[in-house]
Order: C-alpha cells, then structure tokens, then sequence
C-alpha cells in the first residue's frame, strides 16, 4: 500500500512539473490589438477530398470507408452521403479562381487514398485517372501562384483495408500508409513542398473506433482508440523518415501532421485541482499525439490514469499501448512543422469517473466540461466563440514543445441549415476576433508561419451531413450545378489577407461595411435559384417527358393509319 501510495505522489509531481511550462494563472485578455502579421505570413483556406469531391465511384475510384458508412441508413443527419457533394472533381478550376480572386497564399486540400489506390495497396493498381485529376489540381493552383499544402489522410480509408486488415486497429496499416505517401512523394513532390501526414487523428481514433460517430463506426470502448492512435503515430513516423531519407534532399520540402484541439481552461484558476485537469484536458486531446511526435513517448500523466484506472478494472496491464525503446527514439522528432486545427474553447475541472462505469477514453480523464453560457454559440451546439483560448492554446504549444513552426490548418466557424443569410455577421465576427488572436500569440513569440480559414466551401460536415455550413462561399446542394455564391465573410477576409492584418481601426471598422454590401447582390443570386432549380427541372425532365410522349403517340397514329391502309 505505501508503494503505491509513493508511486501516486511521485505521478503528481509530474503533473505539477508538466504544467510548470505554462502559467496557467495568467490568462491576459486583452484589448483588440491594431497591427500587422510578420512580413510572408501565409493566408490560406482548406477542404478535404471526401467533404467536397464527390464523384464517389467515377474514374476507377475505389470505395473509402466513408462511401461505405454514409450509404448505411441512420448514421447520418438525414441520410445524406458525399457521393456528390461541392461536386469539386469537376469544378476545381472555377473554385481556384475563387482562390485567385480572394487572394489566398496558400490552399490546403487532401489526396483521396482510393482515388490514387482503388484498394489501398501501391502493389496491386495505380489508378492514373486519379492521379491525372491531383496533378491537374497542383499544376493550375501553382499556375496562379497558390501555394498547395497536401494532407495525405483526411479520413477516407480504403473500404478493401477496414474489410480485410480493420483498419488502423492493424499495425500492418503502418507499412500500407508509408507505400501510398511514397508514391505521392514521388508523383508530386517536386511541386508540393508542404505535406500533412494525418488530419486530427483525434477522431479518426475517438470517434471512428471508441464511439463510432465517424466511419469505420466501431465501439471499442477504452481500447480501440487507443489502438488505433497508436498505429497511427508510428504511420506518421515512418512516412516522415521516407521522405528524410529518400526525397528531402531531392525535393526540399516538409512534412508536419495537423492536430485539432479546443482549448482546456480551469474553472478556477487559483485551484491546482482545475489546473490539473485542464492540463489533463490538454494532454488527452492534442497531447496524445504531439508528445510522442515532439518527445518520444505519451504524456506521463495519460500513462499514469490509463495505468491506474485499467489496474482498477483487473486487467494485467495498460490499455494505453507501449511503445518501445527504439519505437521511441524513432519517433520522436519526426515534425518539421505542427499544423494546428482550433474551433473553441471549454471550461474543465476535476471530477471523478468510478472504474465501475467500464473502460471509456472519455471516463479516464477524470474530468468535466463546461461552458460559459454567455459566450455567443452561432452555429454547431458544440462550437462557442471564445477567442482568448486560441491564443491560450498557442502559447500552451510554445511552452511545451520548444516553440515549434505552425500552420494553423483549420478555423472557422458554421451556420445552421436554414440560415440562407449571406451576410454572415457573426462569421467576420469570429474571423476577426481569432485570427487577431493569432497575432497577439505571435506578439508572444509563438512562431506561427500561416493560417487556415476552415471552411473554402459548404461541404458535407461528417455524422452532421450538410446541416452545418462552415464555409465562405455558399453551396446551394440542391442545384445540379452546385453553384457558389460569397457570403460577406469572403470580401472581410479579403481585407484582413490584403492588409496583412489590422492596420489601424478606421479601415477596420469599414471593412464589414465593405463586405455588407458585397453579400446583398450574393442574397439576391440565392433568391433566384428556386427559379434556376425550376429551369433546371423544365430542360431535364419536363422537356424529354413530353418528346418521349409526342414520339410515342406519333408512332401509335402511324400504326394506326397503316393498318387503315392495309
């Protein structure tokens, strides 16, 4: 007993050290500062293969794990699928001119692994109509001088590879990942220089494999996403070594993995207890993944809970796996720069989970969310605008991983189905608030190199299908020709892009002024498309019915005059 009760003082001295880094005490929230990002700073915005191509079976594409879960009914808001989606296969060059006419640095997409490998394997066939598409895409953004940063996996896992290995609970998954990121190096690489190994691996390990809210949507409480985590970390790591050893010198370019993680804020920031379980917060959500890649191992503190509550539960020994030795040497290091993907902020204290409630990621982190019911919610129940967090976060990063290079790769916020409104207020709202924010965080010293407003398009949004509409350009879904029209906050974050920031508040405040009036033309356009849909449906359905119905009756009347003839 007094063994353990040594191990368990010993445990929380390394809390208390881990959080040494950071002054959790010091939360300034200060004033909206007026000033400009570094000189090169990057303006971009992003999207994914599955939420926005479409074009699910066209061109040799194999079936992805998303194909298959969204064609079962009741795992999404009104069974809806990306089988068509922004229909961006075949409309990217008008969505690149959308990206010339906003200005954006940079475009950060992602490659779909079954479009390149209709089976997920480089041995067995390489789908050339798939890659002809990602060569034309790179070649026409590079063309208008926009900067493409590629993510090799953002979620859309070959169906062959969950049937016949499942998935990323297989350790085989590593060596098939590194096979098709190989391949990609070697086809783009010489124009792609900015590579993203894994979206939020949080959820592809949390919500495919512990809740099942996402495909694959398996329920392994308490083991599957930490298997799956597991695997996917050392994935990254090897992909990361292959293009060291093979392509670096040859191509010069990098290779970073994009995390996602709200913000963890003590209740009680006088109480070491909300301290601790902020820092918990933390460490289980973007810790999990960062600590290994930047240290060479989990967060002591994830060690020691998964340790502690799978001892209660009688099992011999951690769910959390162990890496080993070498494992940990290998990949520790293996980031040159940190994509990072933020949307809000929670407030977290202390609260204990009995081991008799069963194996849960979520009841091992002994804790509670809260949140602030004055904050503004615009759009998904879950997203609360809280500005200070993102610079919270930032420099939480700064202190714990020796002030890495960052790419903020996701941040934005959504708007709910029927909002039709292009003038989108609260959307320029929260991109200035966040993205000033962000220069504040820099103003600290957090190396900060770009960012990455989430959304470009509406797209398909997950378990949530087309209810939440994060992005800046609108995309009426019910159109055949998917066409888009530019909320205000398209023209604001122009202006924030072709200042470089906030240069002073004069021409700031006559920004959303600017952008009000961009959106009522945008607003009318929308008005219109009932009456575009109806057009549609005249030409497409309307038209051939009655042809086909006239070439019917006419051959019936000739029938009839010949047989009067003969």
């Amino acid at each position: 007993m007094m063994k353990l009760g040594c191990v368990h003082v010993f445990a929380l001295m390394l809390c208390v050290s881990a959080t040494d880094d950071f002054d959790w005490t010091k939360n300034d929230k200060t004033p909206f500062y007026y000033g400009t990002f570094p000189t090169g700073f990057s303006w971009g915005a992003g999207s994914s293969a599955y939420q926005t191509e479409g074009a699910w079976n066209v061109d040799g594409k194999g079936m992805s794990i998303w194909d298959a879960f969204t064609h079962k009914k009741g795992k999404i808001f009104q069974n809806e699928t990306g089988d068509s989606s922004c229909d961006g296969f075949y409309k990217f060059k008008d969505d690149i001119n959308l990206m010339k006419e906003m200005k954006l640095n940079h475009y950060r997409f992602s490659l779909s692994w079954p479009r390149i490998l209709p089976t997920g394997l480089k041995g067995e066939y390489i789908n050339e109509k798939g890659m002809k598409y990602y060569n034309d895409l790179i070649n026409m953004l590079l063309d208008n001088k926009i900067t493409p940063i590629v993510t090799l996996y953002h979620w859309d896992l070959p169906q062959v590879l969950q049937e016949k290995y499942g998935g990323w609970q297989n350790v085989s998954m590593v060596n098939h990942f590194n096979d098709f990121a190989n391949l990609c190096f070697e086809r783009f690489g010489n124009r792609v220089k900015y590579w993203i190994t894994f979206n939020n691996p949080w959820s592809i390990a949390v919500e495919g494999y512990e809740t099942g809210k996402h495909a694959p949507g398996l329920r392994m409480k308490g083991t599957g996403a930490y298997t799956a985590a597991h695997n996917i970390i050392k994935a990254h790591a090897k992909v990361w070594h292959t293009y060291d050893m093979q392509w670096r010198s040859k191509q010069k370019g990098l290779v970073g993995i994009s995390l996602t993680a709200d913000w963890g804020e003590p209740v009680d920031i006088s109480n070491q207890r909300d301290i601790e379980a902020a820092d918990r917060y933390i460490q289980f959500y973007l810790g999990w993944f960062a600590t290994p890649i930047f240290n060479g191992d989990y967060p002591q503190i994830m060690k020691d809970y998964i340790g502690r509550k799978s001892g209660q539960q009688g099992l011999g020994a951690s769910r959390l796996p162990v890496f080993s030795v070498q494992e940990k040497s290998y990949i520790k290091g293996t980031c040159d720069f940190l994509g990072l993907g933020h949307f809000t902020t929670r407030y977290v204290t202390h609260k204990n989970y009995p081991s008799s409630i069963g194996d849960s990621y979520f009841a091992d982190r002994d804790l509670a969310e809260l949140v602030d019911p004055r904050w503004p919610d615009p759009g998904s129940e879950w997203l609360y605008s809280v500005p200070w967090g993102f610079r919270r976060l930032l420099n939480f990063v700064k202190a714990q991983y020796a002030n890495p290079m960052i790419y903020v790769t996701e941040n934005g916020v959504s708007e709910k189905i029927l909002c039709t409104d292009l003038c989108d207020d609260w959307r320029m709202q929260y991109f200035k608030d966040y993205t000033n924010e962000l220069l504040k965080a820099i103003k600290d010293g957090v190396n900060v190199k770009g960012y990455t407003a989430w959304s470009l398009l509406d797209n398909f949004e997950w378990d949530e299908g087309y209810s939440e509409r994060f992005g800046l350009y609108y995309v009426d879904f019910k159109s055949k020709n998917k066409p888009r029209y530019p909320k205000a906050s398209v023209q604001y974050y122009k202006c924030i892009i072709s200042s470089n920031g906030f240069p002073n508040q004069r021409e700031v405040e006559s920004w959303k002024r600017t952008a009000r009036e961009t959106c009522s033309s945008s607003n009318q356009l929308l008005a219109a498309d009932p009456l575009i849909g109806h057009m549609e449906m005249v030409t497409e359905i309307v038209v051939p019915t009655v042809c086909t119905l006239c070439i019917i009756l006419s051959a019936v009347f000739l029938m009839f005059l010949l047989r009067r003839r003969f």
